[in-house]
Parts: structure tokens; C-alpha cells; sequence
């Protein structure tokens, strides 16, 4: 086992890079969002996914508002430190649109068809 060092990630020029969200579960892919190093830190200690919201310029804590929380089971790294794994216990929809998951869109035969509706 060696001691994690987040100075070893490969951020991109605006320091952050890429999660995958999988529900732990269900092996569902959930979302993509972004994390920097302090994100990647608070996640890994308070076990609460804590993302870097792009549009906002400001820390985001998943479910915080909406409480559809993510909680952490394990955070796993790629195998060219340029992305991460987080497979999280998800409370309710991932997605902003009140969807189970932000991937509800197949593309097929030149057209968009919707998998799944919003929850109520």
C-alpha cells in the first residue's frame, strides 16, 4: 500500500479534472462532474462528494440543496491519474433534471430518444 498523494493526479490547465459517479449498487453510471485537489481532499475526508462547480467558481457539495446526497464508498483513480472513479451511495436522482441518472439520452439512427423521465 503507498501513502496517497494528490500532487500525483494530472489536473488540467484550469486544475481540475473529470469523476465518473457510479452508484455502488447498481454499477449505474450516475454523472461526470469535476474535482481540484481540494475537492478530491474534503471528498476523501468528510466522505461527502464534493465536486468544483465550473459555472459557479465554487465548491459543491452534492445533495447539499437538493439532498440527493452522494455518499462515498471508494474513490479510484485511472490508470493515467487523469480521472477519477467515485462509487457513491446516491440518495434520490443524480441529475439536475430530477433524472436517475444525467445519462438519459441514447443517440440512435440520427435521432435523440429520451430513456427515462424526471422523477416525481
Amino acid at each position: 500500500m503507498t501513502r496517497f498523494d494528490p500532487k500525483t493526479l494530472t489536473f488540467n490547465e484550469q486544475g481540475l479534472l473529470p469523476v465518473i459517479a457510479q452508484d455502488h449498487d447498481s454499477g449505474e453510471v450516475l454523472m461526470l462532474a469535476w474535482m481540484n485537489a481540494e475537492a478530491v481532499a474534503q471528498t476523501l475526508e468528510t466522505k461527502k462528494v464534493t465536486y468544483w462547480s465550473r459555472s459557479r467558481q465554487a465548491f459543491w457539495v452534492k445533495g447539499e440543496t437538493s439532498g440527493h446526497v452522494q455518499t462515498l464508498v471508494d474513490l479510484r483513480v485511472d490508470c493515467d491519474r487523469d480521472c477519477l472513479l467515485a462509487i457513491v451511495r446516491q440518495t434520490g436522482p443524480a441529475c439536475h433534471t430530477n433524472r436517475r441518472v444525467c445519462f438519459y439520452t441514447s443517440l440512435k439512427d440520427g435521432a435523440e430518444i429520451e430513456l427515462m423521465a424526471p422523477e416525481m
